[in-house]
């Protein structure tokens, strides 16, 4: 399979594009013709630029306004091909887009247009070229694949072909299955994006709102499967306009389209039986039977207030690294690991961010599957030194520059805490009932949530949520969700689009994305309150305000209320179950523990009780710290 992504996809000039494209492993552009008349260099120079990076010319597009138009347009329009030809010669590629018309000059009618494409596509072969016909979904006459196809069969020339492009069919609903009645030999390219399900006008949707496979609600993979049981096994390229993107990192856009791709054609081939497509080998996407630790870097004094923090939770200092300053504090199935090491990465990560999260370990099915699934879709392996009597741990980078942990039952990783731990003599008790991570909910600019999102996807055996939008007294933050159907990976993504907002005003703190805080279950919210009420745990103040509406919104019996309001715990309900919560202070610049109960299936985050847990939140910070101006 080739892979290829139009330069109109990403932001920069031409030459930072195609530094971008050619790192992130595609083989070839569609040039956009804006591009091209954007750059300073003649078409031959610009074709030779783009082999200097290793790539090909895969497609040269748009054409616009061609088949049916009346004289002296049409005379016009075959004109302009031919000028195109000679630019197309000099580019060095074979293949023209030409797009349905959307001219109100053009004329209808299937025999008309299909008489225009005969007579280019003579002479585009004898140039040696090809010319493929897309319908945009917007077309005065042409805005279905099927007549597209109808206009090429009839047109009846080797030269000219059917280009499909997976956002025009899926946007009108197209039935997928008369994709699979196309000769593949007849469909000349395919181009793919995904979008968030917007009901808009067609032509604002797809000039504002693509994004990358996975990445959006359509069904690209429905889309897809049906081009690979046709025999198709050409280029596969992405055509993406997305304001976002315009706007972002090329290095990362790109990286992600390439994942994005690698990540499809894997989910194709495993969906549709019986067809060959060159897909790189990789094992499936891997279960996570569970968060096994959380990792994190600190300095001395820092480390002893968050080993504080730990202990009015009810944690206990269960064991010591063999031979760093590493400590794991335990409860239930939860372990905390601080790292105040002087060097390595964990040190590193502390002088850039603070005292944060750094790394996560993940209970999978398979470790080295993990490794390499995520190595086949361009995640970093991570590795460090490794001392006398310490296990080799397999590891990759997460996207906001973290480690993510993969351990399982298969080998001796299993026995990591024995191994590389001694015990300490503290003992047992004091316990809140803290059983397990609930979720981790991960604080990241908002145009990075999609490369977060795919990252997880696609690597994991997980599936997204809805977006919502939470309120901050100071603006908007994006959440969504990713998580595996039986509730042992959850991982909430925040997106902050300004540095107000309690979200913005951590990763301003923080510089960067990462675990903004933690959430552990609990079986008996009010009795895990209790008891960290007995250790000296203070927890976040909850105003009556909010007990006074929560009682006439959800008509809750009053001693209810009352012990609610006595723990300052939050209360959301929905038709399967109920969910408590219970916060702790901020630590450091705005990091946070959560406890949570689940009753029923209650499957949410308790997303309407997030203003008036930040409202709280941002009172608790500038009491001690004042706000960003």
């Amino acid at each position: 399979m080739k892979t290829a992504i139009a330069t109109v996809s990403i932001s920069g000039d031409l030459e930072e594009k195609l530094s971008a494209i050619a790192a992130a492993g595609f083989n070839g552009i569609e040039i956009f013709e804006n591009d091209f008349l954007a750059s300073a260099g003649s078409p031959r120079e610009i074709g030779q630029l783009v082999r200097d990076y290793g790539l090909e010319i895969v497609l040269f597009q748009p054409f616009r306004d061609f088949e049916g138009m009346p004289e002296p347009q049409r005379s016009r329009t075959f004109d302009r091909a031919e000028r195109k030809f000679d630019l197309m010669e000099e580019l060095g590629t074979d293949l023209m887009l030409v797009c349905s018309n959307v001219s109100p000059l053009s004329l209808g009618g299937i025999d008309r247009a299909a008489a225009d494409f005969a007579e280019l596509g003579e002479r585009a072969a004898k140039r040696g070229l090809r010319v493929g016909y897309e319908a945009l979904a917007w077309g005065r006459h042409v805005n279905d694949h099927r007549d597209a196809w109808e206009i090429v069969r009839r047109a009846d020339h080797p030269n000219v072909g059917l280009i499909l492009d997976s956002f025009h069919t899926l946007a009108r609903k197209v039935d997928l299955n008369s994709i699979r009645a196309i000769p593949g030999d007849r469909i000349f390219f395919v181009q793919l994006a995904d979008a968030p399900l917007i009901d808009m006008d067609p032509l604002y949707w797809s000039r504002h709102f693509r994004n990358m496979p996975g990445e959006g609600d359509l069904d690209v993979i429905g889309f897809m499967r049906a081009v690979a049981a046709t025999g198709y096994d050409g280029v596969v390229s992405l055509e993406i306009f997305n304001d976002q993107f315009r706007g972002g990192s090329p290095k990362t856009i790109s990286v992600d389209g390439h994942r994005s791709l690698l990540y499809l054609m894997d989910q194709v081939s495993r969906q549709e039986p019986g067809i060959a497509l060159s897909v790189p080998a990789m094992p499936d996407r891997v279960p996570v039977t569970g968060i096994e630790f959380l990792e994190f870097a600190a300095d001395e004094r820092e480390a002893g207030e968050l080993a504080a923090q730990l202990r009015h939770l009810g944690f206990r200092r269960a064991g010591r690294h063999i031979s760093k300053d590493v400590e794991v504090w335990r409860q239930g199935k939860i372990n905390i690991v601080i790292n105040t090491e002087r060097e390595g990465f964990a040190h590193s990560s502390y002088l850039v961010h603070g005292t944060t999260v750094c790394a996560v370990g993940l209970k999978v099915e398979d470790a080295q599957a993990t490794v390499e699934r995520a190595r086949a879709l361009g995640a970093d392996l991570f590795e460090q030194p490794v001392g006398p009597g310490e296990l080799k741990i397999p590891a990759i980078r997460g996207v906001g520059g973290g480690v993510i942990y993969f351990l399982d039952d298969r080998s001796e990783l299993s026995r990591v805490w024995e191994i590389e731990f001694d015990p300490t003599a503290e003992e047992a008790g004091g316990e809140a009932g803290l059983l397990s991570v609930d979720h981790l909910a991960q604080t990241m600019n908002y145009e990075e949530m999609l490369t977060w999102l795919l990252f997880y996807t696609s690597i994991f055996a997980t599936h997204k949520t809805p977006m919502v939008d939470v309120v901050d007294p100071a603006g908007l933050v994006r959440s969504q969700v990713i998580e595996n159907a039986e509730g042992s990976l959850r991982i909430t993504l925040n997106g902050a689009e300004n540095r107000r907002t309690l979200a913005g005003r951590f990763i301003t703190e923080s510089f960067g994305s990462a675990v903004q805080h933690i959430a552990f279950r609990s079986n008996d919210i009010f009795a895990t309150a209790a008891r960290l009420a007995e250790g000296g745990f203070t927890p976040l103040e909850i105003p009556s305000n909010y007990y006074d509406d929560l009682e006439a919104r959800f008509a809750l019996d009053g001693a209810l209320i009352n012990r609610l309001r006595a723990g300052n715990i939050l209360y959301d309900r929905d038709n399967h179950g109920e969910y408590f919560q219970l916060y702790s202070p901020h630590y450091g610049e705005g990091f946070f523990f959560e406890v949570v109960e689940r009753q029923g299936g209650y499957s949410g985050y308790g997303a309407a009780n997030a203003q008036f847990r930040i409202a709280a939140q941002k009172r608790a910070i500038e009491a001690v710290s004042p706000p960003i101006p």
